[in-house]
């Protein structure tokens, strides 16, 4: 089923935003996009990369159009009104107080599990199946990496403790983190955070908690939680990094910060981003403060736009042989099994059916794959009306 993807749309406009604002597909085809451009010349549906197809709220345009208008582009540094609107954000969801010295301003997430990386001394341990950076940071830092196995019991996510602790060497020194988790969509609870932390004060580890996705609490009776306030301790041993480019769906605006409360592990952090990281460029910060600033009406109809989708999704899934798809908590991103459908490559399998999707061995789980439902109502819809049809045919195939 093709989706009409020809469409500019509207100007953004100030007013409050509707469901019907998210459903406006925008023509991402010809331009820069690299979520789009993977596919060029070919009918593929792309809901792969963790990049939305929505604009971006209309207070962050209307703030890069003034920004734009001023006309000199030196290198920038944060400004005050700046942390006012990142601290604020911060105690006003979180209830969290971070001074604003604790902030490192980055050019992005994954630069900081690299930067954690380097920073940190000695083998580091991580979860899978995991954001595929998780993998490689330790690798191009010269680290080992150990890693344990989530367990998937009952279609459910959640850790393997005595796995974690059977991984762990005496070498171990960094525990990497992600919190909510992506792929497999947990909003990690209290009792999860809690064993973590134990674990990392037990064998006196540093944690990085990659809280990119902290906005995206899709079940409506959660809240995320700052791994670093649970207590002083693990505050004092913690990184946290954090964005806007998710939940505002701005990431090539390439704005990030780490939280680092203790001054030391601060500046271990910093002395090892010297020479290697950039400064963040300007719109980037320019946009960060608009969004944590102005866009909480917008964020809460995205939120209701997702939950929507992923409930399309996972009632889709449902209904389709050879396929599963544990409830998704956050993000935007559906961990789907296709081990049932007894193929090799189901990426490649329903890339050939018209939808690209996430190939799950590069989160180190091969036979899954991840489907990004950050999209309007008809992408979405064709995507899955294609999935429905492959995997029909696939198994009516084999019945014949």
């Amino acid at each position: 089923m093709p989706v009409n993807v020809t469409g500019k749309g509207d100007e953004p406009s100030a007013r409050t935003p509707s469901a019907n604002d998210f459903d406006r597909v925008i023509d991402h085809r010809g331009g820069d996009s690299m979520k789009w451009n993977r596919y060029a010349g070919r009918d593929v549906l792309p809901l792969w990369v963790a990049d939305m197809d929505f604009a971006a709220p209309p207070a962050i345009v209307e703030a890069l159009r003034k920004r734009v208008a001023h006309a000199c582009f030196g290198y920038s540094e944060p400004w005050p009104a700046l942390y006012e609107a990142v601290l604020g954000n911060l105690r006003r969801e979180y209830g969290w107080r971070v001074a604003a010295e604790w902030l490192v301003w980055l050019p992005g997430l994954v630069t900081g599990l690299n930067v954690a990386c380097r920073a940190i001394d000695g083998d580091v341990l991580t979860a899978t199946p995991i954001y595929p950076p998780f993998l490689s940071a330790p690798r191009l830092s010269g680290r080992r990496l150990a890693t344990v196995a989530l367990r998937h019991e009952a279609g459910r996510w959640g850790w393997d403790f005595a796995g974690l602790e059977a991984a762990r060497t005496p070498a171990s020194r960094l525990l990497l983190l992600c919190h909510p988790h992506n792929p497999v969509g947990r909003a990690w609870n209290l009792d999860e955070l809690r064993e973590i932390a134990d674990f990392c004060r037990r064998h006196d580890l540093i944690v990085c908690s990659d809280e990119i996705h902290c906005g995206l609490i899709l079940d409506e009776e959660r809240q995320h939680l700052p791994l670093a306030l649970l207590d002083g301790d693990l505050a004092r041993r913690s990184i946290t990094l954090m964005a806007p480019s998710k939940t505002y769906n701005i990431p090539g605006l390439g704005c990030a910060f780490a939280v680092v409360p203790d001054a030391t592990l601060r500046r271990r952090f910093i002395a090892a981003t010297r020479g290697i990281v950039p400064h963040v460029n300007t719109l980037g910060l320019v946009a960060t403060e608009a969004a944590y600033r102005d866009c909480d009406d917008w964020r809460r109809t995205l939120l209701g736009v997702l939950r929507r989708n992923r409930d399309r999704v996972e009632a889709a899934i449902a209904e389709l042989p050879g396929l599963a798809v544990s409830h998704v908590e956050a993000t935007y991103l559906a961990w789907i099994d296709a081990t049932g459908l007894g193929i090799d490559d189901p990426a490649a399998f329903f890339e050939a059916a018209g939808v690209g999707l996430s190939d799950g061995a590069d989160f180190a789980l091969p036979g899954w794959v991840r489907l990004n439902f950050g999209c309007p109502r008809a992408t979405l819809d064709a995507a899955l009306e294609r999935m429905r049809v492959a995997c029909h045919a696939l198994f009516d195939g084999r019945a014949g």
